[in-house]
């Protein structure tokens, strides 16, 4: 049909070439503003809900850090004296690192591999280099997934132990750590069945998988850990646990290892290894003010360690023992034996490891999501088909490594995890610049961050992650 001012149709392929030529200039013209365009070739999952988003994340940095390490830490080196420079490095590295990981992830609107390299594409004019280093924290994040695979099988066989009351049967640390060890030497059945849990949740989307698993289990988690606070408390025995906990030794502070403790406690339970917190930020609407997020995050996962601290340490207290123990051992062994020995053991045991087992599930979905998505990313797959690849591959490898799964977790938490928050820190806040970075974070906001941000994030939070990854491979872990 032709127009009725008599003027020549225009061909398709000339208006085509135009909008190309229309989108290059747009493009050409971005750079000089600062500004990255994402192209996706299918629409991108969001999130359903502010709470949503920050359920998620809580549920990504509530771990066995928390629940394992955490107690200990406070125990060994003198309860408060050992919160307030934990406090001072959450404080740090929420109100930076947490922050630079959302916003640049939504920013981009992609995960490790393809922000990296919008950020030097937009600096240097090609994205080969930042591609070749996104490489690094979703490695690292499959790696670390897939070591954290193995201990969730171990969590959701003690979980059906508890259930059904034979580990509360169980009597003498002997017993309890022969259990243990057969647990770690051989736990097919119950690694699937966590990898399966894992692999449905993730199945089912960001939206109506990992956020309605989080909405669930992250507020079940709280609620468990705080009605065995209380329980505790009305037993004779906890209230040495608590003076312990908050009676503070001012000379504590002048031991320089008390610090170097406190910032690996802080800078792992944070999740800042640039994957978790950049992919979960990557869905993200641009009307979500992301330094609020990241503070309710650092919040309640602060509250999480502080509520662990309230039940393992006066749990010990009741049994007139000391927490001297951590990591596996304390979980698996030490504890159970206390716990079994005292007043309503068996139910708290039940309820302390379903409280768990919550923890590890949103922990490992944050895991396995960035390799996930990678894999969506640049071989287009539907998300069923890229989650049930990655979920064949953590299984197959977790059997495999799962007699060594405590070296290959030193590796991932000492190299890994801090190189990769290093490269996300100096490509959000170096490549990008700071013009774009103030943008980005700003967004939604009604009043902007202070001029104390920029600064604090390019250098201070940069210079953290290399002083966590030298310290680390010196004393052989520090978180």
């Amino acid at each position: 049909m032709q127009k009725i001012s008599g003027e020549k149709q225009e061909n398709p392929l000339h208006f085509f070439h135009n909008m190309i030529c229309y989108i290059h200039a747009a493009q050409a013209a971005g750079k000089e503003r600062g500004v990255i365009f994402v192209a996706h070739s299918t629409k991108r999952d969001s999130w359903g809900s502010k709470w949503g988003f920050i359920l998620a994340c809580i549920g990504s940095a509530v771990g066995m850090g928390n629940i394992w390490l955490f107690p200990a830490r406070v125990s060994k080196y003198g309860g408060a004296t050992f919160l307030i420079p934990y406090l001072i490095f959450v404080v740090i590295i929420g109100s930076t690192g947490v922050i630079g990981e959302m916003a640049f992830g939504r920013s981009t609107r992609s995960g490790p591999i393809h922000a990296f390299g919008q950020a030097t594409q937009m600096r240097f004019g090609s994205d080969k280099p930042g591609r070749l280093l996104g490489l690094i924290p979703v490695l690292g994040s499959l790696a670390m997934a897939i070591g954290y695979s193995v201990v969730t099988g171990w969590i959701f066989k003690y979980t059906a132990q508890s259930l059904s009351g034979t580990l509360a049967n169980m009597r003498g640390v002997e017993a309890f750590s022969a259990n243990f060890g057969a647990t770690a030497g051989g736990n097919t059945l119950w690694q699937a069945v966590g990898m399966g849990v894992t692999i449905l949740i993730m199945a089912f989307g960001v939206g109506k998988g990992i956020e309605k698993a989080n909405k669930i289990m992250t507020p079940l988690f709280f609620l468990l850990f705080i009605g065995l606070a209380v329980y505790l408390f009305t037993l004779p025995g906890s209230r040495a646990g608590y003076e312990y906990i908050f009676i503070l030794k001012p000379e504590g502070l002048l031991d320089p290892w008390v610090w170097v403790y406190a910032l690996g406690q802080a800078f792992f339970s944070l999740s800042v290894a640039g994957n978790g917190t950049l992919i979960y930020g990557s869905y993200l609407s641009r009307g979500s003010d992301v330094p609020a997020d990241a503070r309710m995050v650092a919040i309640f996962d602060t509250c999480a360690a502080v509520l662990a601290a309230l039940v393992i340490i006066p749990a010990m207290a009741v049994a007139g023992q000391q927490l001297n123990d951590s990591g596996p051992g304390l979980m698996f062994i030490y504890l159970p034996n206390v716990i079994a020995g005292i007043p309503g053991g068996p139910v708290i045991l039940a309820v302390f490891f379903l409280a768990v087992v919550f923890a590890a599930l949103t922990s490992l979905v944050n895991l396995f999501e960035a390799p996930t998505a990678t894999l969506q990313e640049m071989f287009h797959l539907k998300r069923p088909a890229a989650v049930a690849i990655i979920g064949v591959l953590g299984l197959g490898v977790g059997l495999v490594i799962a007699p060594i799964v405590s070296q290959w977790m030193d590796v991932c938490s000492i190299y890994i995890c801090p190189i990769g928050a290093f490269l996300a820190g100096v490509m959000f806040f170096w490549v990008c610049g700071k013009d774009y970075v103030l943008e980005q974070v700003n967004l939604a906001r009604t009043k902007p961050l202070g001029c104390w941000f920029y600064p604090m994030a390019k250098y201070l939070f940069c210079g953290v992650t290399l002083v966590v990854l030298v310290l680390g491979a010196v004393k052989g872990g520090i978180g």
